[in-house]
């Protein structure tokens, strides 16, 4: 998955070389983010909130299809609200932001501090259960109010200590789905129902494979009953968590008071669930898919599809040259890929070609052409597509590009799903004994911890206390407890005792 050392990159250091570095170069060379000047925060810029619209439109559709709607609830949780669900607000307390009060006002020495000190502390959102259950619990009174069925699209705020631009931020931004059931059934359905959902969508859109699976219960959301998860594996072989769907039970509806009458005439607790995916999507863009000379977007989530590069040596062809490509842009635009339009962009910036053509290879844009005086003498365009060898090129004439657009755009997405498949597979093992399992995710040469690892799907016996012993071992968690596993039943590789299952193990961000 890496160049050779005598190959030179537009991104240094290489992959194999500082993963966590070559992440952060990335996002900087395909100008993404940046760090803002508030510590834990980010500036989100144009091409990488492009990344973002395009999955709050695609996502948005999914839901909608579903029979989900989009509503707004506050940013401010009153305190009382928070500490109804005593597992929940543990379980965030450390995360928290507090609002205390409500102004500001000069002092003595001409200095602003905090004036007129708030009756009750609020709480900037982290997650937004006891505050939307509160409104719900207004809303329903019979079964005839069920199911709610309700999605907000906003930005939380959890204190990290370690922050790190889109994987770990203070401030992100995310969709929060919140529903409410009449029956226990319904609402398992529908936790299951989302993780599908997530899945097609990071595999279809995102060109992601994951794992699903449930969380054991130390890595399960506070307050809920299940956790069910995507996992994927990036290009050092790490999970990150790319979604979660939540099967909450009745505890939220007990601590929130939402009840209704059943048709019995009975008033009983209503069955809720809740699920989100996060702006974290984009880091793991960059893990699964970038190289070592920028950023590689899949065609499906790219907010430019193709940019057209005018190559002008000189003045007197500028403009039968622009006047080309700008012919070329408006027959491309009126096709479709996907559910929308193929978006273009004729790059009309006054820079070299050389200039002009890295930056589009350090933002991913999925095919780059040339147009030059040599090809309008062939009434051709020079084409480069961001999944193959930076160096490759196919000359072919202009009506023949047109034609094959689409398909050259399916084509790419269809290639890096293909790659992101055989390196997770590639990069699994079935694990027999606790031995094997430590030499698994123990780096050879302590000294110079290169890419190691992957997921291991090994026995284990249900312990919480042998899954603390691995995580402070190793770091390593379990991931998922696959909901379609065929494994036979066996032995906990740590202990002997019987295991029922295999579960995923792995290093994680």
């Amino acid at each position: 998955m890496s160049n050779s050392a005598a190959t030179k990159t537009a991104i240094t250091p290489r992959r194999d070389e500082d993963f966590p570095e070559w992440y952060q170069q990335v996002i900087r060379a395909a100008e993404l983010a940046e760090p803002s000047d508030v510590r834990g925060c980010m500036v989100i810029r144009p091409w990488g909130y492009g990344i973002w619209e395009n999955m709050q439109r695609q996502l948005d559709a999914m839901f909608r299809a579903t029979g989900h709607r989009n509503a707004y609830f506050p940013l401010f949780i009153p305190l009382s609200y928070f500490a109804k669900e005593a597992e929940h607000v543990e379980g965030f307390a450390k995360e928290c932001a507090v609002v205390t009060h409500t102004r500001l006002e000069v002092d003595a020495d001409g200095k602003m501090k905090p004036a007129s000190a708030l009756t009750e502390p609020l709480v900037v959102r982290p997650t937004s259960e006891t505050i939307i259950g509160a409104t719900y619990a207004k809303w329903v009174q019979s079964y005839r109010d069920l199911p709610i069925l309700i999605n907000q699209w906003a930005n939380v705020v959890r204190w990290e200590m370690r922050p790190r631009l889109f994987l770990r931020t203070t401030e992100f931004l995310w969709q929060e789905g919140h529903t409410v059931h009449e029956t226990e059934a319904e609402a398992r359905t529908e936790t299951r129902l989302i993780l599908d959902l997530y899945e097609r969508f990071v595999r279809d859109y995102l060109a992601i494979p994951v794992f699903t699976g449930a969380k054991s219960e130390s890595e399960k959301f506070p307050g809920a009953v299940e956790t069910l998860t995507l996992e994927a594996m990036v290009q050092d072989r790490k999970a990150i968590q790319a979604g979660t769907s939540h099967f909450l039970g009745q505890n939220f509806a007990r601590a929130s008071g939402i009840q209704f009458q059943n048709r019995e005439g009975k008033q009983e607790f209503g069955w809720t669930t809740s699920w989100g995916m996060t702006t974290r999507l984009v880091g793991t863009l960059v893990m699964m898919h970038g190289d070592d000379d920028g950023l590689v977007l899949p065609p499906r989530i790219a907010p430019t599809h193709i940019v057209i590069l005018p190559i002008i040596p000189k003045e007197d062809t500028r403009v039968r040259i622009l006047e080309t490509c700008d012919a070329l842009a408006l027959q491309l635009r009126g096709k479709q890929f996907g559910d929308s339009p193929i978006e273009v962009e004729v790059d009309r910036r006054d820079l070299g070609g050389g200039v002009k053509n890295w930056e589009w290879i350090k933002k991913g844009v999925p095919i780059r052409v040339e147009i030059g005086p040599r090809d309008l003498e062939k009434d051709a365009v020079t084409v480069s597509r961001r999944d193959q060898p930076i160096k490759s090129k196919e000359s072919m004439s202009i009506q023949e590009f047109a034609a094959q657009a689409q398909e050259m755009l399916m084509s790419i997405q269809k290639n890096l799903y293909d790659r992101a498949r055989k390196f997770q597979e590639e990069n699994m093992r079935v694990i027999e004994s606790k031995k094997e399992f430590y030499d698994f995710f123990t780096p050879k040469n302590p000294a110079k911890p290169e890419i190691h690892g992957g997921f291991a799907l090994a026995h284990w016996n249900g312990s919480r206390e042998i899954e603390e012993q691995i995580k402070n071992d190793l770091k390593v968690t379990i991931r998922a407890i696959l909901l379609d596993d065929s494994s036979e039943p066996g032995q906990c590789v740590f202990t002997g005792e019987p295991s029922g299952r295999r579960v995923i193990w792995a290093k994680s961000y």
